[in-house]
This record gives C-alpha cells, structure tokens and sequence, in this order.
C-alpha cells in the first residue's frame, strides 16, 4: 500500500508549513483583522508543525522499508518546515519593527498644521474655517467652545 511506505503527515505538514507561509502574504494581509496579529497563520503553522512532529516520530520508527532514507528526509523536511516557521515569525514579529520612525509626523498634543480637504459633497473646507466656526456656548464660562477632532485611520488609497 502506497500510503504506508509514504510519509503523508510529514509531507503534508511541510506543504501546509509553505502555504500558512505565503497565505499570509498573499491572502490575510488584506484583512485588518488577520494583519495586525496573523492568529490564522499561527493555528496552520501549530497544526503544520504537529504533523511534521507526526512524521518524524513515524520516520524513526522502526517498521519502515528503508530507515535510513526515511530518517534523512525527514529530517531534512522537518528542518525545512521549522525555518519556515522560523522566518515567518521573524519576519512579521521582529522585521516590522524595524520600519523607520515617521520624524515629521505630528506628534500627540501639537498643533496640526492648516490645511484643506475635499468634504463628502466634493466642497473644500480648511482646518482654519473648522476652528474659526461658531461652536456651542460652554454654561459654565460662557465662551464658545473651539475645538477640531482629526481622526486617522489605515485605509486603502
């Protein structure tokens, strides 16, 4: 039987190793939800790395036709599987770390600059017009109270 001389839990755990690899890139960057913290990826790689577990276990075991060719793939997969898991941790957990510090950016509490934005009916209104605007008047010091919220948020453009 073709299934017991092959070692399906270790192949499958190294093709599923590669593909939790490339999904995340490919497919769950997309996704805020799987982008900020690949919880996806990291359940295929734990379910990838029990099934290399799986095969190397049955490759050292003693009822195999060929031990010797069996022990030297599988480790050599295993060990392939593992550096997969390896460079996908590193590279998102410690790489995007590394991205440079935005130093012109404003910082929290300082004033932004004026500006001028398209609003939702395409009619321009600047920072400067949202400040100067008549807000409500505060009971408590009867001055109009001033005040702009910038919200920023990651989108696509």
């Amino acid at each position: 039987m073709i299934l017991r001389r092959l070692n399906w839990p270790l192949w499958v755990g190294f093709l599923l190793s590669l593909a939790a690899f490339l999904s995340y890139f490919l497919f769950f960057v997309r996704f805020p939800l799987t982008r900020d913290f690949p919880w996806a990826n990291l359940g295929l790689f734990a379910l990838s790395v029990a099934l290399v577990v799986a095969g190397i276990r049955r490759a050292f075991a003693g009822d195999v036709p060929h031990p010797t060719r069996s022990r030297i793939v599988g480790s050599i997969v295993a060990t392939l599987s593992l550096v997969t898991v390896g460079l996908f941790v590193f590279s998102v957990f410690v790489m995007a770390r590394w991205l440079p510090a935005a130093h012109g950016a404003p910082q929290v509490g300082q004033t932004a600059p004026d500006f001028t934005l398209a609003d939702t009916q395409n009619k321009p209104v600047s920072l400067s017009e949202l400040l100067n605007a008549a807000g409500p008047e505060d009971a408590a010091t009867s001055q109009k109270s001033r005040g702009v919220l910038l919200v920023f948020y990651r989108g696509y453009w």
